[in-house]
Formats: structure tokens, C-alpha cells, sequence
């Protein structure tokens, strides 16, 4: 089982100035533990977490004595991705636990591969009750069963850890396969020419109309002066 070397800090020490020494603040509790602030190698935090995720526990050392525990809870700098800050869970000695455990998809399905289909995944993690060292890291989900394109893999489907039980119902779907559809061109709007045509046709008469002749337009005055008789 992964291990955790912790020391425990004063409450009111800076973030910051704990981060500079290549630590980070921490903190561990739970339902027999009360909240304790600690620090940890900040790179050693990282390789626990890599491997262990949020579901796997792992031992807290703190002086000589030890915790089972969770990561409860990660804050990571938003640029670029390190940990900052991380919560541990500290189990109730003798209790078991509810955790959602995170799916991994392995294989191929022959409803994609062959036949054209999507595949859907409905569910990321699933929660399960077990004791402490009972808890996988994650379950995996065949999705080679996945044969045709009606095919779907509920919970009930799930390989689940002897000891552990199923916290979500047994007919939850997981995984499906959804029929990919050819999208159809639309074609376009048949344009009216006649509209066109009397539009302009329109146009060209407002266009046409004679308009006021302007003063000192001698042309203009001829053609509408009146013819002697």
C-alpha cells in the first residue's frame, strides 16, 4: 500500500512560504479524526495521487503514528495543473466505505470497429462499498461485448471486487453503442424568378419617371412648352 509522510503545521503558517521550501499545505480528517493541518512533499504528493487516484487508500505517516486515508480533495494552480492544497479522508478503523471508483474502457468493440457504431459512454466512475484495502484503484469495462449495435453494458456487467457491493442500481447503463446517421445536404431553396423579375421590373419603372426639370434646364423647358397654333 502507497505511504505518506506528513508533519503537522501551525494553522496560521502562509501557503506560500510553504510552497517555497517544495512542500504543501495539507489537511487530514474524518468521522474519529479531527481536522489537522500538515504539509507534505509537494513532489512526493504528486506520485501517491498519479498512482493512487481518489479512490485507493493510502497509509498517512505522521511521526509514529499512521492513517488510512483518501484524497479527499485536490486544489490544483489553474495554469499549470500542480497540486496546491490536498484534503485527506481518514477512515473509521473497522468501517467500510463509499467511494466512486473511475471506470477504464479496454478493448474493442466489434459494433465500432465492423459495424460503423459510436461508442457512448454513459458512466465515468461508479460507487461501491467496501472495507478500506478492499477498494481497486479502478474497474474495467470490457466493451469487446459489445457485438451489435443494440448491444449496451449495464452495471450488472461490471467485474466488482470480492467484498465490495454496488452502491448504484444493477440495470444503470455504462456503456452503448449508438448507430452513426449520414447527414442529409439540404438542398437549397428553389428560388422564385417571377418575384425577381416583377421586382425589377418595378424598380426600373420608378427609376424611368421623369423627374422635375431643375431651373435654368433650358432642354427640359422645350420639351414642355406647348406647340403654336
Amino acid at each position: 500500500m502507497l505511504s505518506l509522510a506528513v508533519e503537522k503545521r501551525a494553522a496560521a503558517s502562509k501557503a506560500d512560504a510553504i510552497r517555497k521550501t517544495g512542500n504543501m499545505p495539507a489537511v487530514f480528517y474524518g468521522p474519529k479524526e479531527p481536522s489537522t493541518p500538515v504539509t507534505v512533499n509537494a513532489k512526493e504528493f504528486a506520485k501517491v495521487w498519479t498512482k493512487a487516484g481518489m479512490s485507493s487508500v493510502i497509509i498517512l505517516k505522521d511521526g509514529n503514528a499512521e492513517h488510512d486515508a483518501l484524497i479527499h480533495a485536490v486544489d490544483v494552480h489553474p495554469i499549470s495543473g500542480e497540486p496546491r492544497h490536498a484534503d485527506f479522508y481518514v477512515i473509521e478503523k473497522g468501517k467500510k466505505v463509499t467511494v466512486a471508483v473511475p471506470l477504464e474502457f479496454v478493448g474493442a468493440a466489434p459494433a465500432v470497429k465492423d459495424k460503423g457504431g459510436i461508442l457512448v459512454k454513459v458512466r465515468r466512475d461508479v460507487e461501491i462499498e467496501a472495507a478500506p484495502r478492499d477498494l481497486p484503484h479502478d474497474i474495467r469495462v470490457d466493451i469487446s461485448k459489445l457485438v451489435e449495435l443494440t448491444d449496451v453494458i449495464t452495471a450488472k456487467d461490471l467485474d466488482i471486487p470480492k467484498g465490495a457491493e454496488l452502491k448504484i442500481n444493477a440495470d444503470e447503463m455504462i456503456a452503448s453503442v449508438a448507430e452513426a446517421k449520414e447527414e442529409v445536404e439540404e438542398a437549397p431553396a428553389a428560388i422564385d424568378m417571377s418575384a425577381i423579375e416583377v421586382e425589377a421590373k418595378g424598380k426600373e419603372a420608378k427609376e424611368g419617371e421623369a423627374a422635375a426639370p431643375a431651373a435654368g434646364d433650358k432642354t427640359a423647358a422645350a420639351e414642355k412648352k406647348p406647340e403654336k397654333k
